[in-house]
C-alpha cells in the first residue's frame, strides 16, 4: 500500500519536477541551434537518406527495356489502387501468346510510399528513389506513365543519397 503523502509533501515533489522541467528547458535554450540552408544550397550541400522513399521509377536495362511483364502483382498489392495497369495480348513468332504492358499509371498524390507495390514486384520492375522534389500546382502533373517516361533527377546524385554526410557536422556550407 502507497503511503499517502502529507500537503507540504506533495508541494514540495511538485516543486521539484519543475525545477526538473526548467533544467531541461534552460539546457536546450542554449543548446546551439544549426539549420540546413534549403532550397539555397540544396545543390551543393542537401542530404538525403538513401532509404528514403521519393517517388516511385521504372528502371531500365542495358538495353532500354523495361523489366515489367505486365503481371499485375504490384497493382494487386496496393492498397490504395496508385498503380493502374493496361496490358495487352501478342502472339509470338512461335504461336504463343504472350502479355504485353501497354501502360503503366501510377499516381504520386495518392501514393502511401508503403513500398508494397516493390516488394510484390517478382522481377525487380520497379523501386522507389530518394528524388523528393515533387511539388506542383496541379495534380495532373503527378501522375506519371513510368514505361514512357525516363528518370531525370531533379538534383545531383540524389539518387545515391546526395552529398555524403559527416557525422558530427551540418550541411550549412554557401553556394
Amino acid at each position: 500500500m502507497e503511503q499517502e503523502k502529507s500537503y507540504f509533501g506533495g508541494i514540495v515533489d511538485g516543486v521539484k519536477s519543475l525545477c526538473t522541467g526548467f533544467g531541461v528547458t534552460l539546457k536546450e535554450y542554449f543548446t546551439p541551434k544549426v539549420t540546413e540552408q534549403y532550397p539555397e544550397n540544396r545543390k551543393t550541400t542537401l542530404h538525403v537518406s538513401a532509404r528514403h522513399r521519393g517517388r516511385l521509377i521504372m528502371p531500365l536495362d542495358e538495353n532500354g527495356n523495361n523489366k515489367c511483364i505486365a503481371c499485375k502483382l504490384c497493382e494487386m498489392a496496393c492498397p490504395n489502387g496508385t498503380i493502374k495497369i493496361t496490358q495487352k495480348q501478342i502472339e509470338t513468332e512461335d504461336g504463343k501468346k504472350k502479355r504485353v504492358l501497354e501502360d503503366y499509371r501510377y499516381d504520386l498524390g495518392e501514393c502511401m510510399f508503403c513500398e508494397l507495390c516493390v516488394n510484390a514486384c517478382p522481377h525487380d520492375a520497379i523501386k522507389f528513389v530518394n528524388d523528393f522534389e515533387n511539388s506542383t500546382f496541379s495534380r495532373d502533373a503527378l501522375v506519371h506513365h513510368l514505361d514512357k517516361e525516363k528518370f531525370e533527377a531533379a538534383l545531383p546524385n540524389i539518387t545515391d543519397g546526395g552529398n555524403p554526410i559527416e557525422i558530427g557536422t551540418w550541411n550549412t556550407k554557401k553556394k
